[in-house]
């Protein structure tokens, strides 16, 4: 992961990006949604905040088991992309808020194999979903923003079954928090956590709408 990286995306305003047309229902108990946005870290630190979201654990998905380690997914030759595995209660943040929020603030989806100066498949914007619903709601999601021209540029998110989920190593779990003043963090995560307080302040937990929550979280 490079130290300097510019988000085109962030400049985009959440004004610009409608709700979702379909949604998956409620349901009861925890859902997942694995997502692949380019660096865990920063992915990791944008769902972290969100109110109903319970869990996030970065890791790998897309590839052979016995490659899912850092080392071997940084060389981009192993078919896994970094990703996030967010876990979430759908009586209080929906699928289809989840998806608004990973296309608005948590990373360019027109950027192919690529986010920034993170160069490689590993950092390929992906939706990894377990089941056609949540396929069809993905889908539809990409064509409405596409045909809403939110994005100068075709949304190049890919939609992969999710076959398996690796928990990356120890210390990369809740990296940004640890890590608030590593260069970056300060670079990528600061600037996605500042456009996601400034845009979804009303959606996020408390903790995370202190002014001095911008570069922690």
């Amino acid at each position: 992961m490079t130290t300097s990286c510019s988000i085109p995306g962030l400049n985009v305003p959440r004004s610009r990006f409608p709700d979702p047309e379909q949604d998956l229902p409620a349901s009861q108990g925890e859902q997942r949604i694995v997502l692949g946005g380019g660096c865990f870290w920063c992915v990791e630190a944008v769902f972290l905040a969100i109110n109903g979201v319970t869990r996030v654990v970065s890791g790998y998905a897309g590839g052979h088991p016995g490659s899912a380690n850092y080392e071997a997914v940084c060389t981009g030759t192993t078919g896994h992309a970094e990703v996030v595995d967010v876990h979430y209660d759908p009586a209080r943040v929906g699928f289809g808020e989840l998806l608004k929020v990973f296309f608005s603030v948590a990373h360019d989806p027109t950027q192919l194999n690529r986010q920034g100066n993170d160069r490689g498949p590993q950092y390929r914007s992906a939706i990894f979903y377990e089941t056609p619903e949540q396929r069809r709601v993905a889908e539809a999601y990409i064509h409405q923003l596409n045909q809403a021209g939110v994005y100068p540029d075709p949304i190049v998110t890919t939609l992969e079954r999710l076959d398996a989920f690796f928990p990356a190593e120890d210390y990369h779990q809740n990296f940004a928090a640890r890590n608030p003043h590593q260069p970056y963090i300060m670079a990528v995560a600061a600037p996605k956590m500042e456009k996601l307080v400034g845009s979804y302040g009303d959606r996020l937990k408390p903790e995370y709408t202190d002014n001095d929550t911008g570069n922690t979280a």
